[in-house]
């Protein structure tokens, strides 16, 4: 069966081990979710019923709680979709797209299936180097990716250094900004987005439900733009994409900041922990602003590393020069540092 040459490029996306040890290798909210979502899951019953195709009473909540129009939001489901209909609908062969590197992979995975080049600036210590990106703009160029704070280094993009970037970025790119982790931050000159939409029309940012609401099974994200853009994707969005317990789920969710306040106060606590121990040990290691924390491995022995963590009970993502670890409980915490400890010969 033909299939496009450009998908003979791709390999099918393997997700991190999830049995066998304490998970911490997905970001994760190791607090699960509202416990208010167990009552919408118990009184859910219209299960022949398609869903709400306009996602109503989210779309309601969520702009209201944003503070932007309903018309500016569109839902998929988990970010990953909204990727998928963003780079469906703006690329086309022979354009390009610029990431960073590393970054999230479903940025690149999206332009390659629709046969559009991907211009990889290298990180400088962890952050979006954004002044080599804008020095890889050129005709062709339709997209610019900005992860932050940044899979899977955590680091972020500061207010004054993003403004500054888009002022430069051609009105014709748009400049899409993924703030998956972004409720988990702490540094006070994190960009405030939402505002600069309003400035900016070639922007676009993307968040979830996923990470710190603990929504991750039931796959809902959104997308945020200006009302125009976000209209032309509506055209692409599949029927239906979002199912009705989600997006009831996702409301009950965002009622609830309570549990959101906790799950960011432990994970602030989490991410201390881990840096306690690396500023003591004298291991290099990112600053972050998201729930997990990325040490760098220059010797290329993150995999091994990560065998380790692995005989130990502990599943982090490992690559070749480092390790993610996604923050979790207190004891679990513990244990990852402890087993790291006995293995300092191997990081720095």
């Amino acid at each position: 069966m033909y299939v496009k040459p450009q998908m003979k490029k791709l390999e099918m996306y393997v997700p991190g081990k999830s049995t066998g040890g304490i998970k911490l290798s997905s970001n994760e909210n190791p607090f699960g979710a509202s416990p208010k979502i167990r009552e919408v899951l118990a009184q859910f019953n219209t299960f022949e019923r398609y869903p709400d195709g306009g996602t109503t009473l989210l779309k309601e909540k969520l702009a209201a709680f944003l503070n932007v129009e309903k018309n500016q939001l569109i839902f998929g489901a988990g970010g990953d979709e909204v990727i998928q209909m963003i780079s469906r609908s703006v690329l086309s062969p022979g354009d390009n797209i610029i990431q960073a590197f590393p970054t999230f992979p479903q940025y690149e995975h999206h332009a390659i299936i629709e046969d559009a080049d991907i211009q990889n600036i290298p990180l400088k210590n962890g952050v979006h180097d954004l002044d080599g990106m804008l020095a890889a703009v050129n005709p062709k160029t339709k997209m610019i990716w900005v992860c932050n704070p940044n899979n899977p280094t955590g680091t972020y993009v500061n207010e004054v250094d993003l403004k500054n970037f888009l002022d430069a970025v051609p009105t014709q790119v748009l400049v899409v900004v993924d703030e998956a982790y972004v409720e988990y931050v702490t540094a006070k000159d994190f960009p405030n987005t939402i505002p600069l939409l309003a400035q900016y029309p070639n922007l676009v940012i993307l968040r979830t439900f996923s990470k710190v609401y603990g929504l991750a099974s039931f796959r809902i994200g959104y997308g945020i733009g200006n009302v125009d853009f976000i209209q032309d994707l509506e055209v692409g969005r599949l029927p239906f994409n979002t199912s009705a317990i989600a997006q009831e789920a996702a409301a009950v969710a965002l009622d609830d900041q309570a549990f959101v306040e906790a799950s960011m106060t432990a994970n602030t606590a989490g991410l201390l922990q881990y840096v306690d121990f690396l500023e003591e040990a004298g291991v290099p290691y990112y600053p972050s602003q998201a729930n997990f924390i990325f040490i760098p491995s220059p010797r290329k022995l993150g995999l091994e590393i990560g065998a380790k963590l692995m005989d130990a009970g502990y599943i982090v993502r490992s690559f070749p020069r480092g390790i993610r670890i996604t923050i979790g409980t207190k004891a679990d915490n513990e244990g990852i540092i402890a087993c790291l400890k006995e293995h300092l010969d191997m990081l720095g």
